[in-house]
C-alpha cells in the first residue's frame, strides 16, 4: 500500500495481500542494505494470513519508497515511528535483518509499550563495514554488489539446496542489489558503520526479543551477537544450521517457524 508519512515523501509497504487494519497487532517489517520489502515475501504473506497486519516497508529512497535516504540509524528509526503513526498502527512488533536489525532495535526502544516483541535476524551490535567495499559502492563498482552477494549468502545456498527448484539464492539476491542505486547502498553502509547505540538501546527495549543467526552467516556471525542478547532484557537466541546471513531467503520455512513459534503468544 501505498501512504504519506508527515515531513516525508510518498512511502511503500507490501501488506502480505491482506487489507492493513491497524486494529490488529502490526508486525512491522525492515529490510538490509540495498534491499527491499520482497525479501519478507514470505514471511509477511503468512503473517498477514496469521491474525496480524504487516508492514513490510521500502524504507526512504529505496524502490517504491520516495524520499532522501536517511544517513543515520537514528534517521531511519525515526522514519519508522512516523510510517506507524501515518499506516494508523496500535500494537507494534517490530522486524528487521541486517541493517535493519539496527533500525528495528532503535525503533522497539523508543516504542514503549506499544512494542509487543522484537525480532533481530543477522544481527551484531557492532556493524563495521570494510572501507574497500564502502569505497566500491561510493565509486558504483560491481565488486561492493559481488562482494555482498558472496559474504551474505550461505555456502550451502550459493551451490543450490534451497527447498524451491530452480530456486538461485545468489542469483536473486544480485538481481536485487542490481535494481538499486550505488548510492543508496553506500548511504545503507555508511549508517550501518557509524552506528554505535546498539546496546545502549538494547537495554531500553522493554518486550520479548529474539536474535536469530545463521551458522554460516560470515557478515554477522553468530558469535559476535551474544553483547546484544546479554544487553536485552528479556531475549532468546536461535542459530540456524547451515543459514548464511539470508536466512529468511535461504530457509524461509526454517525461519518462519522459529517467527512463528516466537510471535505465537501474542495473537
Amino acid at each position: 500500500m501505498k501512504f504519506t508519512v508527515e515531513g516525508h515523501e510518498e512511502a511503500f509497504a507490501a501488506t502480505g495481500g491482506r487489507p492493513f487494519d491497524g486494529g490488529k497487532t502490526t508486525i512491522l517489517m525492515l529490510h538490509g542494505a540495498g534491499m527491499d520489502h520482497t525479501v519478507w515475501s514470505m514471511q509477511a504473506r503468512y503473517f498477514a494470513h496469521h491474525g496480524f497486519s504487516v508492514l513490510a516497508v521500502d524504507l526512504p529512497g529505496h524502490s517504491r519508497s520516495a524520499g532522501t535516504v536517511p544517513e543515520t540509524i537514528s534517521a531511519f528509526a525515526d522514519w519508522c515511528l512516523a510510517a506507524l503513526d501515518a499506516a494508523g498502527a496500535g500494537e507494534v512488533v517490530v522486524m528487521g535483518h541486517s541493517m535493519g536489525a539496527l533500525i528495528a532495535l532503535e525503533v522497539a526502544s523508543r516504542l514503549g509499550a506499544r512494542a509487543k516483541a522484537l525480532a533481530l535476524l543477522g544481527s551484531v551490535p557492532e556493524m563495521k563495514v570494510h572501507p574497500d567495499l564502502l569505497n566500491a559502492a561510493r565509486t558504483g563498482k560491481h565488486v561492493a554488489l559481488e562482494t555482498m552477494v558472496g559474504w551474505s549468502v550461505g555456502k550451502r545456498a550459493q551451490i543450490g539446496g534451497h527447498r524451491a527448484p530452480g530456486a538461485w539464492v545468489s542469483g536473486a539476491s544480485m538481481r536485487l542489489l542490481e535494481a538499486g542505486d550505488y548510492a543508496v547502498l553506500a548511504t545503507d553502509l555508511a549508517a550501518c558503520d557509524t552506528y554505535d547505540g546498539a546496546l545502549t538501546a538494547a537495554a531500553a527495549v522493554t518486550c520479548p526479543a529474539l536474535v536469530l543467526s545463521g551458522s554460516d552467516d560470515k557478515m554477522t556471525p553468530a558469535k559476535l551477537a551474544r553483547p546484544l542478547v546479554d544487553a536485552l532484557p528479556d531475549a532468546r537466541a536461535v542459530i540456524l544450521p547451515r543459514a548464511g546471513h539470508m536466512m529468511m531467503i535461504e530457509q524461509p520455512d526454517e525461519v518462519l517457524d522459529v517467527l512463528a513459534d516466537f510471535f505465537g503468544a501474542l495473537r
